[in-house]
C-alpha cells in the first residue's frame, strides 16, 4: 500500500509564499514522475507542475516564473515552493506519484488559501 501526505497548506496573504511538501511511504519499488495538481471550486483539477525521476520539469505557464517544483529522491518527497501567490491561487493542491508497477497514486490535498 502506498499513501501520499501532504503538507504546507495555509492561508496567505497575497505576494506571500508557501512551501507544501509530499512524502510517498509504503510499498514503492520505484517513483518515475511526481507532479502537484490543484482545483478551484467550480473549476477543474489542472496541472500546476510535475518532475521526473532525473529532474526534468514541466510548469503551467500560469505559475511559471513564480512556483517551482523539486523533489529529494533519498526521502521520496516532492516539493512546491510557491512564491508571489495571487487571489487566484487559491485551491486545494493535490500531489501525484506515478509508481513503476502500482501506477499512479494521490494524496489527500492539502488547502491553500491567499487572502488579503
Amino acid at each position: 500500500q502506498v499513501q501520499l501526505v501532504e503538507s504546507g497548506g495555509g492561508l496567505v496573504q497575497p505576494g506571500g509564499s508557501l512551501r507544501l511538501s509530499c512524502a510517498v511511504s509504503g510499498s514503492i519499488f520505484d517513483i518515475v514522475n511526481m507532479g502537484w495538481y490543484r482545483q478551484a471550486p467550480g473549476k477543474q483539477r489542472e496541472l500546476v507542475a510535475a518532475i521526473s525521476s532525473g529532474g526534468n520539469t514541466n510548469v503551467a505557464d500560469s505559475v511559471k516564473g513564480r512556483f517551482t517544483i523539486s523533489r529529494d529522491n533519498a526521502k521520496n518527497t516532492a516539493y512546491l515552493q510557491m512564491n508571489s501567490l495571487k487571489l487566484e491561487d487559491t485551491a486545494v493542491y493535490y500531489c501525484n506519484a506515478d509508481i513503476r508497477i502500482i501506477g499512479r497514486s494521490w494524496g489527500q490535498g492539502t488547502q491553500v488559501t491567499v487572502s488579503s
